[in-house]
């Protein structure tokens, strides 16, 4: 039997999509799933399936994986043999990855049924620039399903103190978990400085304000050579309005389309800077992802990740053009010692509170204090 704190346990990670159309959220989950198994539980991963589930499949390891058929809209996401599904998996304990879904229902439902510790992470979601769109579809979702998740959970899950705000200011509840995201290992400090070159990897989508980043790059002063390389998924008309931002620039603008594997890692070993314009943002793990390798980070305050500024692995990129522009023309201006400087403190910030093994250990007192308190009664977290 696996050694660990959560030895013998069955933990449930519920989310929409577990394929790389989860975005960031997939990326955590991923993440989440292999650090119960460093702890010694073992891990079931339910989502709604989607035209990448089984690509993406071994992206989860080892993990049980339950993939339920979508009845109706997709953005609703109801899927009637998910709860089913979930309640014949023998779970010790069910952790909800995303809101505004049909998976919140079926994640809350699970938790009436059973009596066993149910959390939730909204990842980002109940942030003001999310929840004021798609104004009356959120509304139905907090009348049908939402507020009962939220209230029936044995804690909501925070990844910054600011995100606990904002849970909140829509639940009602003050005693979030405010825990981190975990970055990948860091990497071993290089001196390489490497080529102008800016690189953007994530979702396309009008929050991560890539229009203006492109807008940005064009009006920035920039050395010989320098790159700005977008990649990422999304839906038609959001990469259809970034191609035509790209290209009515000078060509030194590039939209590459998804990457991933050793795509991913080579675009990433080219960058002197990874770059996050973003509007709203739970906790990046674009962001993570690079301090990890030692790559200085260009970001907005919407990232919750003040710790960059602060420690110097950071450059506040603003949102308009102008002040993109501003920012891109200073971190490309940079020399070698100045930019080693950055890329050692985004190192040390790996391997602080963002490293796998503080950000393990947190969860792992967590989730087996639940089980304990739902087994034997006290305190759930």
């Amino acid at each position: 039997m696996a050694a660990g704190p959560l030895a013998g346990l069955r933990i449930g990670l519920v989310t929409a999509s577990a394929s790389r159309l989860g975005g960031g959220v997939f990326e955590a989950v991923a993440a989440q799933a292999a650090m119960i198994r460093s702890l010694g539980g073992e891990v079931v991963v339910a989502a709604l399936r989607d035209e990448h589930s089984e690509a993406d499949r071994a992206r989860l390891g080892t993990a049980g994986t339950i993939t339920c058929d979508v009845k109706g809209p997709r953005q609703v996401g109801f899927a009637p043999q998910l709860l089913p599904a979930l309640l014949g998996a023998d779970l010790d304990c069910l952790h909800l990855h995303g809101i505004w879904m049909y998976p919140s229902a079926a994640a809350s439902a699970w938790a009436r049924h059973t009596r066993r510790p149910y959390f939730v992470s909204p990842h980002g979601m109940l942030d003001p620039w999310i929840t004021a769109r798609g104004k009356w579809k959120k509304a139905i979702a907090r009348l049908v399903y939402e507020r009962t998740s939220w209230h029936r959970a044995s804690a909501l899950h925070a990844l910054t103190a600011r995100e606990g705000a904002d849970i909140a200011r829509e639940s009602g509840r003050t005693d979030s978990l405010v825990v981190p995201n975990a970055g990948p290992a860091a990497a071993a400090a290089t001196s390489a400085y490497p080529a102008p070159v800016v690189v953007y990897i994530g979702r396309i989508h009008a929050k991560k304000n890539l229009v203006a980043l492109v807008e940005g790059w064009m009006a920035s002063t920039r050395p010989a050579g320098a790159r700005l390389l977008i990649a990422g998924w999304g839906d038609d008309a959001a990469v259809a309005e970034l191609r035509a931002a790209t290209t009515r620039g000078d060509g030194t603008a590039e939209f590459l389309g998804p990457v991933f594997g050793a795509a991913k890692e080579d675009l990433l070993a080219r960058a002197r800077f990874v770059i996050l314009p973003s509007h709203s943002e739970g906790l990046p793990m674009a962001m993570l992802e690079a301090w990890a390798r030692g790559i200085p980070t260009l970001m907005t305050g919407e990232c919750n990740l003040p710790e960059g500024f602060a420690q110097g692995a950071a450059m506040d990129c603003g949102y308009d053009p102008a002040t993109i522009a501003t920012s891109l023309s200073s971190a490309l201006a940079l020399d070698g010692p100045a930019w080693s400087a950055m890329a050692a403190s985004a190192l040390g910030l790996a391997r602080g509170s963002f490293s796998p093994a503080a950000v393990a250990a947190r969860w792992g007192e967590i989730y087996a204090r639940a089980v304990a308190a739902a087994r034997f009664g006290g305190e759930t977290a």
